[in-house]
């Protein structure tokens, strides 16, 4: 038997299709067994196939068999005779239009010739055309059109008969049961018409063949006594046009009047008894037609005859039918006939039968009483339990609905008392509404909603993927997954923009396509298949966009198991019904759809089987007590998961009896610790869960900061921890014990800073009056980069600085939980603000963890607890190596779950947070789990024993797709060194995971798939990440390299991940590092360029392919000193153009660098210089550069016209980039110091640790950069000059230059930098400025020389004050020779003239006005050059670094420099020393008092104004914000200055 949920001829064609061979075996054809296999498939019962097999019936007896052989020789009984005859007939078409079918492209011809000789005719179609013998081909080319050639049709049942049925539809090419003859009477015989020409007939022919048709049928009907349908607009088995019989085409109806007015007849037809007729014949039905291809309107017209016995009892009627005559034009009456229904057909009754059919009138009358009787008593359906169907469809056969699922619901009009019934609803986890009630947002069930959450408004439109954009994307821009997406499919009322609600036949030509994209978006790329269920919400009359929905749905989920219809009314159903049981079938509908329910039923049968009890407040705690948080508000805080003080209090009891047990298990099986655990040991429903040492460590840390009294607004508290070592717990524990004192929440991953701070700000402040005496907010941030963090501290210091809070008032508390390979050091680093959790247990803990171990293991099994009894053991190494060692015993059974155990542990060893989804295992394991109820359980028994103990379940909290990882990353490197053993090496596992397809192109969770093996190849280990150690490449690939015998299969391995991500650019990037390492630079070329080529505007890859050609120079170069090779013209001439190639590069370099808004480079720069150098030195290494006269030769060669001829013709090629040297190694030498005076940022030890980079990243810029200066102006001399050699008379400006350089005075920074190193610094200060003029105002400097000058005469004074340097007013005249428009000047020029023109308290009041003037003009073009220099980088990368600050001295006195008075400050760390100077505390000591002048100025609005200027208003920027008063107040201040204009620096109010 097939299965039970399928229909008999759905079963039938399957079983046709295996026997026949994809041909269907002709029925006369058929043997004796496959008759009894046929009769078991349409469901007969047995003890009737016997019999019927008993009688020899085979395929050509199973033709002839009639109900009278079927009812008296073998079933005795009408029912099953009649289904034998039906589905015999409905074989017989079908394998018809297979026939058919296959030679349709040979008719296709036939049908367009005759259709061309049919259009050949003049005058419109005649009637003898469209009588029953209509001209086949003339209708085959009408339809020719929109007919379906395909095998295959869907069946569907007609509209209930003698009923209106107004929301019945049919469906175009779908098919209904052949036409039959009478058979108990009441059940009606059909007749179809397809009546394709007459409906284009004028109105006289249309109505004389209409009613031709329906009083010839009707006649046949009564007088045989049976209920008929004739119907027109369905193919009879006449046609020949591609079409089966029975197929639904349906008929264009202009004006309907024309067929219920054709009916006027019958008073012509008929010569008596015409009431008779008229009471049989029920008026015309017009059932729509629904073509998913076309909007264009289509009807099948119905006309049923319904001869009640109290009528027709003891007649025979005859009719004399009308049929236009074309010769006369006009409706002649044919004689009177009597008509008979004789099987399928409607024949007259012959003159030798006319008396036998009178005298059996009585039997027939007879029957048709009894029919009628039997009808009238026959048993009522039996009522189904529907509370009990809907609760099973909605929890999946569970208890409870599942927290984790997602609802799309599908919806039209609700009434006023079906919205006072939706709390169901409002618990549901709702992804997206499709609303067809345009009015819903103002009156409907959105309006509803939105008084209980947030939901977005969306239309189809909003589902476009632009070009360019992915669907994470989408996601973001839409907020999908943190808001109901509400989407008007058909407009809404209330909106202002183009969304007009539209008729249906609008809808389907404009809008149907746009609703494919939505549909398909959601169900087959954001939600995986089995985590959300569509729910076709039915309260008001079905129209066509709802059905076209539900057919989007069903065809993009491939199935209707997820698909749920609820409907109270059954008139409003029966359309549905019928549109959706041709796609899914009968029993599949009926399955899936409750029926006959109330909403306000529904509404409290759901609320039942929900885990979350409704109408329980959210509780926040405030100073007094606590407050309610509605939901809005909290969906509002999208971006936090805000801890209430009641958190889980709104929990069912039943769920709790019924989880308890799963939630701890879960817990110590390594899943993470959930707010309900805790909850369940408070209440005493399980065991407490253990507080480590950390975490009193922890809260002292956090009372102490809440205690202090000058605490900080926002505060960071680190938490270092051990890869699954209970750090995660620790801090939640602290937050759930902090909940009814402080505000607390967990930032939800992937949240942007600025979202994060606007939420958190409105959590502090939510039903809060005074915005000063707020509790402050516990945030906690889970494995964020430190920028992040750095990030969200600013954003929310900027936010209290604008609410003006109270200096002391601590706001925020930043909980980071972070991973670290070394927590213990991080934490001795800063113990204030580091708490570190390892694997280690201390005495105290090791007690509590054994007691612990003894009670659980009584309750479970030791596998159930499995991360927990490792963390008892500390993770020993020498135990996890036995317990593995145990666990993979036997592990051979199923290699497909080894296998699916090797990806998992390869994942997790060496990518961190890594998993599969369980879509991606079921794929892999080739599990079809049709039903989700089913899926965990299928799943779960399809793994080995071994993969049931280290595999651990997850569920996305944001998605919540399912997924598995192994319980520990320890557990799961160990698995992978002990499952591998000598069988297969890391790399060729490795290989045949990228080569595992049904893993890659798997549509689900692929984006998070994608991340995770790509970073398997590519992602490299960072120390400042909390990994181990630095790494050159991704740690699998070092493994590769170091254990498996060199470069090629780690070579191997990227290549395959090339291919298989598409031919990646950063990993051909990373294949062109790999090849320098082994200095294969041929292939590194080849595999740089083609990176440079897919992404020809990354800076960071073109640096690399500068990289290639920088290391090969370097190779070539120690290749001839190693091989003692001449250094002569032609063999260094190689080398020469791989290092003017590699110069070139990082050029491009710098190119793209200043062309990105978004990201700093400053790699190619530095590069250029070093292979610079390098190239100078090679070439002055030259016989023909290198003689007695030094480097005069080479210097003669590369800065003028002249070449040796020595050279002149090998060194063609290079000769004009070798005449640019000079030029543009200086150019990078300024735009570093440049970038250096602006941010001079100090590198922090994690930084420090992590700052070789394969790129070679400076570490120490400012080292880097005097010594690359001077190695410049070295290369550019003729000899190099020592300090207190004796400088000749002689030198040409441009030597002297270039000694400058050599000394460290050639840059801005260089000579700041002497201020910090003081060897020597004064001495080559003295010297440097002995080789400028002695008159440098008369010599008209260059705006750089006068730079470098003045800066040189600051610096030394700085350092020694007694010796004698220019006057104030001389190096301002200097200054004054710079460009009078600021534009023209450089940063370091606007600068000087910001610092030696600031007034003076001896100047007069015109002289202070005029120095205001030039140095506001100036700071207005330093901000200008600031915002160009910053790009589009977070506000915390924008730190200025402060060179001078205004001393009391005068003259060049007043100038003090930073360094001098930072020694007063002692750390730690540089982070430590930071905070220090934050907290305001050095500021306040004598020492600076004494050094640094006090400034007057005034705030207004939260801006710093400096007191003096009289024309214009001088505002300042404060290096700290929050030290600004909130008021306006009078203010003192030390005044910086840096490259961004004047800063002030402690603040205080006068």
């Amino acid at each position: 038997m097939g299965p039970a949920h399928c229909q008999p001829h759905e079963y039938l064609y399957t079983w046709i299709e295996q026997k026949a061979d994809e041909e269907l075996t002709p029925l006369e054809n058929w043997t004796e067994d496959q008759v009894r296999d046929w009769l078991r498939s349409i469901g007969l019962k047995e003890k009737y196939i016997e019999k019927i097999y008993n009688e020899e019936v085979d395929g050509k007896v199973l033709l002839r068999l009639d109900a009278d052989f079927l009812s008296n020789k073998v079933c005795q009984a009408l029912g099953p005779a009649f289904l034998i005859i039906r589905e015999r007939d409905e074989l017989l078409n079908r394998q018809r239009a297979k026939l058919e079918g296959n030679s349709a492209s040979d008719k296709q011809v036939d049908v367009k010739k005759k259709t061309k000789k049919a259009k050949a005719t003049k005058g419109p179609p005649t009637t003898d055309q469209a009588e029953g013998g209509e001209d086949p081909h003339q209708g085959a080319a009408i339809l020719e059109s929109t007919a379906d050639k395909s095998n295959f049709k869907e069946d569907c049942k007609p509209r209930p008969f003698d009923q209106d049925a107004l929301d019945f539809i049919y469906v175009k090419n779908r098919v209904l049961l052949p036409e039959s003859g009478a058979f108990d009477l009441i059940v009606p015989c059909h007749e179809y018409k397809s009546f394709a020409v007459a409906a284009t007939l004028d109105r006289t022919r249309l109505q004389a063949k209409f009613a031709y048709e329906v009083l010839k049928f009707a006649t046949g009907c009564m007088n045989v006594r049976t209920n008929g349908t004739i119907h027109f607009g369905v193919m009879d088995s006449r046609e020949d046009t591609g079409y089966v019989h029975g197929e639904i085409i349906g008929v264009p109806v202009n004006d309907k009047d024309v067929y219920v007015d054709a009916l006027n007849y019958i008073e012509r037809s008929f010569s008596s008894d015409k009431d008779h007729i008229r009471q049989c014949v029920r008026p015309p039905r017009f059932i729509e037609v629904m073509d998913r291809e076309s909007p264009e309107k289509r009807y099948v017209v119905e006309v049923d005859i319904v001869p009640l016995s109290s009528i027709v009892k003891t007649k025979v009627y005859s009719v004399s039918l009308p049929k236009f005559n074309e010769s006369s034009n006009k409706v002649q009456m044919e004689k009177d006939v009597i008509y008979r229904r004789v099987g399928s057909k409607t024949e007259p009754v012959t003159d030798t039968d006319i008396k036998v059919f009178y005298e059996r009138v009585k039997d027939r009358d007879a029957q048709r009483d009894e029919a009628e009787k039997s009808n009238f008593y026959c048993a009522p359906a039996l009522c189904k339990d529907l509370g009990r169907k809907l609760t099973m469809l909605m929890t999946d056969g569970k208890k409870f609905i599942d927290k984790a699922k997602w609802f799309i619901l599908v919806t039209n009009k609700l009434s006023p008392a079906d919205l006072s019934n939706i709390d169901w609803l409002l618990n549901l986890n709702i992804f997206c509404v499709f609303d067809f009630d345009p009015d819903s947002k103002v009156s409907g069930l959105c309006s509803r909603f939105l008084q209980h959450h947030v939901a977005n408004m969306h239309s189809l439109e909003s589902y476009k993927i632009p070009s360019g954009t992915t669907v994470k994307e989408l996601e973001s821009r839409l907020n999908l997954f943190e808001h109901t997406s509400w989407i008007f499919p058909n407009g809404r009322s209330d909106f202002i923009g183009d969304q007009t609600p539209c008729d249906e036949i609008t809808w389907i030509r404009t809008k149907l396509t746009l609703l494919k994209e939505p549909v398909s978006l959601i169900s087959k790329q954001i939600l995986p298949k089995g985590v959300f269920r569509v729910i076709f919400l039915l309260t008001s009359a079905v129209e066509k966009p709802l059905l076209h929905t539900f057919n989007e749905f069903y065809a993009v989920m491939e199935g209707h198991e997820d698909i749920l219809c609820i409907c109270e009314s059954e008139e409003t159903f029966s359309k549905w019904q019928a549109f959706a049981e041709g796609s899914c079938g009968k029993d599949a509908v009926d399955t899936n759809s409750v029926v006959g329910l109330k909403m306000s039923h529904v509404d409290a049968i759901l609320q039942q089987v929900q885990p979350v009890r409704a109408g329980v407040a959210k509780l926040l705690p405030v100073v007094s007590g606590t407050c309610t948080l509605d939901a809005q508000q909290e969906e509002r805080m999208y971006s936090l998961e805000v801890i209430l003080v009641n958190h889980c209090e709104d929990t069912s009891t039943d769920f709790i009896h019924e989880e308890k047990e799963n939630i701890e298990q879960q817990f110590y099986r390594g899943g993470r610790v959930t707010w309900m655990n805790f909850w369940l040991a408070d209440h005493g429903h399980v065991g407490e869960v253990i507080e480590r040492d950390a975490y009193k460590e922890v809260s002292e840390i956090l009372n102490d900061n809440l205690r202090s009294h000058d605490a900080y607004p926002v505060v960071c508290i680190n938490i270092n921890h051990h890869p699954g070592s209970g750090g995660s717990t620790v801090a939640r524990q602290l937050l759930w014990k902090q909940r009814k004192t402080l505000r607390c929440a967990v930032v939800k991953p992937d949240q942007s800073a600025e979202v994060v701070a606007q939420h958190a700000v409105d959590l502090r402040q939510f039903e809060e009056k005074d915005p000063q005496r707020c509790l402050p907010v516990l945030l906690l941030i889970e494995d964020s980069e430190k920028e992040y963090l750095e990030d969200l501290r600013n954003e929310l210091e900027v936010a209290m600085q604008v609410k003006k809070i109270k200096s002391g008032t601590p706001c925020f508390i930043l909980l980071s939980c972070r991973r670290s390979h070394d927590p213990e050091r991080k934490s001795k680093e800063s113990p204030l603000k580091n708490v570190s959790v390892t694997h280690r247990l201390s005495a105290e803990e090791k007690r509590k963890f054994a007691a612990k171990r003894n009670i659980l293991e009584q309750q479970y099994q030791p596998e159930f607890i499995l991360t927990f009894v490792l963390m008892s053991e500390a993770f020993s190494r020498e135990y996890i190596r036995q317990f593995v060692e145990h666990l993979l015993q036997d592990n051979d059974r199923k290699p497909v779950v080894t296998r699916l155990m090797h990806y998992v542990a390869l994942l997790n060893t060496y990518v961190q947070n890594s998993y599969i989804s369980r879509s991606h295992c079921e794929a892999l394991l080739a599990l079809t789990i049709h039903m989700e109820r089913f899926q965990q359980q299928k799943f779960e028994n399809s793994l080995s024993d071994q993969a049931k103990l280290v595999f651990l379940h997850l569920r996305d909290d944001k998605t919540h797709i399912e997924s598995i990882r192994i319980i520990h990353p320890l557990v799961a490197k160990e698995i992978l060194e002990q499952l591998l053993c000598d069988q297969m090496t890391q790399s060729q596992l490795a290989m045949k995971l990228l080569e595992e397809t049904v893993l890659f192109e798997h549509r689900f969770g692929k984006h998070e798939y994608h991340s995770f093996l790509r970073a398997l190849f590519i992602r490299r280990f960072r120390t400042s990440k909390g990994d181990e150690r630095d790494s050159l490449f991704s740690p699998l690939i070092e493994h590769v390299r170091k254990h498996e015998g060199g470069p090629d299969p780690a070579v191997g391995l990227l290549l395959e991940a090339f291919e298989r991500f598409h031919k990646d650019a950063f990993i051909a990037q990373h294949l062109a590092r790999l090849h320098i390492q082994y200095e294969q630079f041929e292939d590194a070329k080849h595999w740089a360029e083609v990176a440079a080529q897919q992404q020809p505007n990354n800076s960071f890859i073109l640096d690399t392919k500068g990289q290639v050609y920088k290391k090969w120079f370097q190779a070539k170069c120690k290749a001839m000193d190693n091989n003692n090779v001449p250094k002569t013209v032609d063999s260094i001439a190689d080398a020469v153009e791989t290092a003017l190639i590699a110069i070139e590069c990082f050029q491009e370099c710098q190119r793209a660098d200043k062309d990105d808004k978004e990201h700093v480079n400053n790699l190619g720069y530095f590069a250029e210089v070093e292979v610079g150098c390098s190239l100078l030195k090679l070439i002055q290494s030259l016989p023909v550069f290198s003689n007695r006269h030094g480097h005069a030769e080479c210097l003669k060669y590369l800065l003028t016209d002249y070449i040796p001829p020595e050279i002149s013709d090998s060194w063609k090629p290079f000769h004009d980039r070798l005449k640019t040297l000079h030029n543009t190694m200086q150019d990078s030498l300024e735009w570093i110091s440049e970038d250096l005076s602006y941010f001079q940022t100090e590198i922090d030890a994690d930084e420090e640790e992590a700052s070789r980079s394969p790129e070679e990243k400076i570490s120490h810029p400012l080292t880097w950069l005097t010594k690359r200066s001077s190695v410049f102006g070295k290369y550019f001399s003729e000899s190099t000059f020592k300090p207190g050699q004796s400088i000749p008379t002689d030198l040409t400006p441009f030597k002297k230059q270039m000694i400058i350089y050599q000394l460290g005075g050639g840059n801005i920074t260089s000579i700041l930098s002497k201020l910090t190193d003081h060897r020597d610094a004064v001495h080559l200060l003295k010297t440097i400025l002995s080789l400028y003029p002695r008159d440098p105002l008369r010599a008209k400097l260059s705006q750089k020389h006068i730079i470098c000058y003045v800066l040189a005469q600051i610096t030394l004074n700085c350092l020694s004050p007694q010796i004698k340097s220019p006057s104030m007013r001389d190096l301002q005249a200097l200054c004054k020779q710079f460009p009078a428009e600021k534009r023209k000047c450089s940063p370091g020029a606007l600068f000087l003239l910001t610092l030696l023109f600031w007034p003076d308290d001896h100047d007069s009041d015109t002289e202070k006005e005029a120095k205001y003037e030039t140095v506001l003009s100036a700071v207005e073009e330093l901000n200008i050059r600031y915002r160009n220099k910053m790009k589009d980088i977070p506000q915390r990368k924008r730190r200025l670094y402060t060179h001078f600050f205004l001393g009391r001295g005068k003259g060049l006195d007043k100038f003090v420099h930073k360094r001098k008075f930072e020694t007063l400050v002692t750390a730690n760390n540089v982070s430590e020393k930071r905070l220090k100077w934050l907290s305001g505390e050095p500021w306040s000591s004598p020492q600076i008092a004494e050094m640094l002048k006090c400034v007057s100025g005034w705030t207004e609005d939260g801006e710093v104004y400096l007191a003096g200027p009289k024309k214009r208003k001088f505002k300042l920027r404060p290096v700290h914000l929050r030290s600004v008063p909130h008021s306006n107040e009078n203010i003192t201040f030390y005044l910086g200055f840096t490259f961004k204009g004047p800063v002030a620096s402690y603040i205080n109010t006068k």
